[in-house]
């Protein structure tokens, strides 16, 4: 479907009627300051992780999970982002005659994977204020929120958001994916406080935005992937400038905490977060080992490395 583009002014668990979660928001409009220069004149979200743009993971991590209807927030300069998972009739001929029809179809699936909308943050006001800008889309339904410059890689079969959709579907409350963190690096995410249900699972009590060292009240780290409630969008509404001067998502979910049921959910896995250049170059790593066709000659060349 062709994209259209809008303008942006278990034991323990409460029970619920399940709900389907059918759409997501995926925030990519920041100017993604800590990858410069690469990302100067390409978004960071288009930034290759082996052979697939990061935001493009993203998007199909989204549709295993059921997610049909996507709205990508961007920024001025961003739209790149809406030419990749558009068709490109020229490039779709040329790929048919000269035969590299595998390419093709790929090209072909990537403008189908979901019906994906555009949104424009005005201005940087923070993460807060660009899910602001997704309230009509999210017609008082749960969403989920997947940040477009990170990838969560599982370690199972079953994706961090699949697990969170499951969680959401028994218990009808937010969901927030958490991963533990060392403690001296607990003032560069979102943490939080509560009471653990099972090994995996925590009813929030509290959120801080990158709490120093001293304050964080645990080592559970805020990661990248949300399913929210409406009454999130209520919240952000009345929420002030926090950390940053910016409009921060963390406290708003905090006040929603105090409201309503809020679960974290943590996942085994990397956080693949590609704003950042060594974890950038960590990533290409991993996910080239996990490639059959450079497996062994992407190993080789480590192992190289280490020879004298």
């Amino acid at each position: 479907p062709r994209s259209k583009r809008h303008s942006c002014h278990s034991a323990g668990l409460p029970g619920g009627n399940p709900t389907v979660i059918t759409r997501a928001i995926i925030p990519a409009a920041g100017f993604g300051t800590r990858f410069l220069p690469a990302s100067k004149a390409i978004p960071k979200e288009l930034i290759p992780v082996v052979d697939k743009p990061t935001i493009q993971y993203v998007v199909e991590e989204a549709v295993e999970a059921g997610i049909r209807e996507i709205l990508i927030i961007i920024s001025k300069g961003k739209e790149a982002i809406c030419s990749h998972f558009e068709s490109n009739p020229e490039l779709e001929t040329l790929l048919l005659k000269k035969g590299k029809h595998e390419t093709l179809e790929a090209m072909k699936k990537l403008s189908h994977l979901a019906r994906i909308q555009y949104a424009y943050q005005e201005e940087m006001k923070g993460l807060g204020d660009a899910i602001l800008c997704a309230r009509t889309f999210a017609s008082s339904e749960p969403v989920a929120i997947l940040l477009g410059d990170t990838i969560l890689h599982a370690q199972g079969p079953v994706s961090p958001l699949q697990s969170m959709v499951d969680l959401h579907n028994q218990t009808n409350g937010s969901v927030i994916a958490l991963r533990k963190v060392p403690l001296h690096m607990v003032s560069q995410y979102g943490v939080v406080s509560g009471k653990p249900i099972s090994k995996r699972i925590t009813r929030i009590e509290g959120l801080i935005e990158k709490p120093p060292r001293e304050q964080a009240p645990s080592q559970l780290a805020v990661s990248a992937r949300y399913i929210v409630t409406p009454g999130l969008f209520e919240k952000l509404d009345t929420t002030p400038p926090g950390v940053g001067g910016e409009i921060q998502i963390t406290d708003a979910l905090h006040a929603l905490a105090q409201s309503e049921p809020v679960f974290g959910l943590a996942f085994e896995g990397a956080r693949l977060d590609i704003g950042n250049q060594l974890e950038f170059i960590k990533s290409n790593l991993l996910m080239g080992l996990e490639d059959p066709r450079m497996k062994e000659p992407l190993w080789d060349f480590i192992q190289s490395l280490k020879q004298p």
